[in-house]
């Protein structure tokens, strides 16, 4: 799996991840240029199941797995069977551990999460591994004596998410995490001649301590990087919206959800989004900011962004879906053409509303919060803001049937040129 549009040659795939800041820490870029220029290379970065799905964070160490493979590496995606069941520590509190059953069920829905991002074939087929393997199968002895006795206490002890535990307790279980990651390496090392490891920013304490217990153990050498933890400018958290986490599973967040949440990234943020997630070259996100930046109100540089990656995550029939209802909504196309999916995903991102009955128009314009009275109601109607299904309604005393549903439950109600919600009938 290689892709002719990322950079060639020695030094050119390193730089092309420093352009796009994606190297945050690295154990020698002089090294890591060495090791990703002198021919295929074998990296691993691991996931954790500690949900259902991965999220829209996850993408930084998905992509990069992606453009590393594209580059003519060969990528071992470990999904974590046995980390998972401890929790890397967090710096509030201890972790609720999850039982075994759970944290198999989410390992077995994340590696097929992970699949479509990677190829297994090729001469640098991906790999799927989980460290259960090895470590389920290892004696609490043979944990301490072989692992264990290579980990000075007082440098784990020195790690911040530790030290800020130390007062109001970690237990055990959290604080051997780390030695559990670092064999992880080193069994990689061993059993498919791992020579990479990258993770997120904040996994840097966890990653070095494998680099250097691979060292211990008298392999190597091997190299590792981190990738900065992406963050918004307002302040708020990645990978949130105002109803909740952006997950990559299509029933805990739609495509048509997933699609705005990119759209509608802020302007300070979408450069280094597309540099972070965008297979475009230089060239091309050079002249798209470009473009942008002369003509911000298209946000050309949002939508270019939400396209590649609902195509990359949800296929190129959702992504249309969500382009489609993204226009229809504002009346720039035909509600007809949505499929109920997409309709009922866009709507309820709006605000959906469920009713037993229809009552007038300016009854569903009040049921829906667009307006606060019915004497308010009329008057949008009176004065021509008010739409249903993208026509607009003339009459105060405007009524609405059974003919009027898409898909035979939906109402679509527009205020004006941009507020809009959702009507469903039940039954």
């Amino acid at each position: 799996m290689t892709d002719s549009n990322l950079p060639q040659g020695r030094d050119s795939l390193t730089d092309d991840l420093l352009w796009r800041g994606l190297i945050q820490d690295s154990t020698g870029l002089d090294e890591l240029r060495d090791l990703l220029g002198a021919g295929q290379a074998t990296f691993y970065v691991g996931f954790d199941p500690t949900a259902p799905s991965l999220h829209v964070g996850h993408l930084m160490q998905v992509l990069t797995a992606r453009r590393l493979q594209l580059a003519g590496h060969r990528p071992l995606l470990l999904v974590g069977g046995a980390t998972g069941q401890i929790g890397d520590p967090k710096e509030s509190a201890e972790r609720t551990l999850n039982s075994p059953e759970v944290v198999a069920g989410w390992v077995e829905r994340i590696r097929e999460q992970l699949s479509p991002f990677v190829t297994y074939t090729g001469e640098n087929a991906a790999q799927l591994v989980n460290n259960l393997d090895w470590t389920g199968e290892m004696s609490v002895v043979e944990f301490l004596r072989d692992v264990g006795k290579h980990f000075p206490v007082n440098k784990m002890l020195a790690r911040e998410v530790v030290k800020a535990r130390l007062e109001s307790g970690i237990s055990f279980t959290e604080f051997s995490y780390q030695l559990l990651q670092a064999n992880d390496f080193f069994e990689l090392h061993r059993r498919h001649g791992c020579q990479l490891q990258y993770g997120g920013s904040d996994q840097w304490g966890n990653i070095t301590a494998g680099v250097d217990y691979v060292r211990r153990r008298g392999a190597g050498p091997v190299q590792a990087f981190t990738t900065p933890l992406v963050t918004k400018s307002d302040g708020t958290k990645f990978g949130k919206s105002e109803s909740g986490a952006i997950w990559l599973d299509p029933q805990m967040t739609s495509p048509y959800a997933f699609y705005q949440f990119w759209v509608n990234a802020d302007d300070r943020d979408v450069s280094r989004y597309l540099r972070y997630f965008s297979f475009r070259s230089r060239e091309e996100l050079e002249e798209l900011e470009k473009a942008t930046a002369e003509r911000p109100q298209a946000r050309l540089a949002q939508r270019a962004l939400a396209e590649e990656l609902t195509t990359l995550v949800h296929g190129e029939r959702e992504m249309a879906q969500a382009v489609a209802a993204s226009q229809a909504l504002f009346g720039r196309g035909s509600l007809d053409e949505l499929a109920p999916e997409t309709l009922r995903a866009a709507l309820t991102e709006a605000g959906l509303v469920h009713l037993d009955e229809l009552p007038d128009v300016a009854g569903l314009l009040k049921e829906s919060g667009l307006v606060p009275s019915m004497k308010e109601a009329r008057r949008v109607i009176a004065e021509g803001g008010a739409y249903v299904n993208n026509t607009r309604v003339s009459e105060v005393d405007a009524t609405v049937s059974a003919d009027d549903l898409l898909h035979g439950r939906y109402l679509v109600l527009r205020r004006g040129k941009r507020s809009f919600a959702g009507v469903e009938l039940r039954g």
